[in-house]
């Protein structure tokens, strides 16, 4: 079974329904360019375009994300990853909201070709005050994870595969500003399934340049407790990024 059309057309509706949801309003978001070092799978200085639109009227809101992450050692091409994803939120009250999500993700550097959720759930703010905010979210839905055919020893090959099956997938976002310039947020991810699970966590520390931009140091943390054989199960980033907002 081949993702990229079921999340194409999953991502396409997520779009299509911002105008929709939210007609006399703008999108906002951010744009990032970041270089750092990472470790892992591949030890190398990477480079990162980060894209981040969100929409909202009402009750209702849309949200859109999308990574790409390039690396070069010596000539030789050592990380390709790509990563988009959309939200369509629904509040039910000033706390409690619902949601649909899809996701899909390619990583050259990885024992999978791509992997890819969808689903809906409930989320659920913690903390709403002007400054400090905590949402946690939690759906169950479909992950579909394409395997890399894997060269055991002996030698056994494994060919490749498409492993289809119930996922539930966790989210923490937290946020928290020390004064007016200078931002702390972690995010984190967990996409749990029957074959492996998916862990994510991305700490940020965000401070104002002057107008829109700013600049941004993280530290990624993506971590998979079942990967394919002769691959690591932890890569890491640390990057330092400038950051352009838009629409506010």
């Amino acid at each position: 079974m081949k993702t990229t059309p079921l999340i194409g057309a999953g991502l396409i509706a997520v779009a299509l329904a911002g105008p929709a949801l939210a007609q006399e309003t703008t999108w906002t978001g951010e744009g990032a360019f970041g270089a750092g070092f990472t470790t892992g799978n591949t030890d190398t200085s990477d480079y990162g375009l980060g894209l981040k639109l969100g929409r909202q009227a009402g009750p209702w809101a849309v949200s859109l994300e999308a990574v790409a992450e390039y690396a070069e050692t010596d000539g030789a091409e050592t990380k390709n990853r790509m990563f988009f994803s959309g939200q369509v939120d629904r509040d039910v009250s000033d706390r409690l909201y619902g949601f649909g999500r899809v996701s899909y993700e390619r990583d050259e550097f990885s024992g999978f070709d791509s992997r890819a959720f969808v689903g809906a759930g409930v989320g659920y703010r913690l903390l709403t005050g002007e400054r400090t905010t905590w949402a946690v979210e939690l759906a169950p839905g479909v992950k579909f994870d394409e395997v890399r055919e894997t060269v055991l020893p002996g030698p056994v090959v494994v060919p490749a595969s498409t492993e289809t099956g119930v996922s539930v997938i966790g989210v923490s976002r937290f946020a928290h500003p020390f004064n007016d310039s200078v931002k702390l947020s972690n995010d984190t991810t967990v996409t749990w399934a029957d074959t492996s699970t998916q862990i994510d966590n991305r700490l940020a520390v965000t401070a104002a340049l002057g107008g829109a931009l700013s600049a941004r140091i993280s530290y990624d943390v993506r971590h998979d407790t079942d990967p394919p054989f002769g691959f690591e199960a932890t890569d890491t980033a640390t990057r330092v990024s400038l950051v352009y907002a838009f629409g506010e």
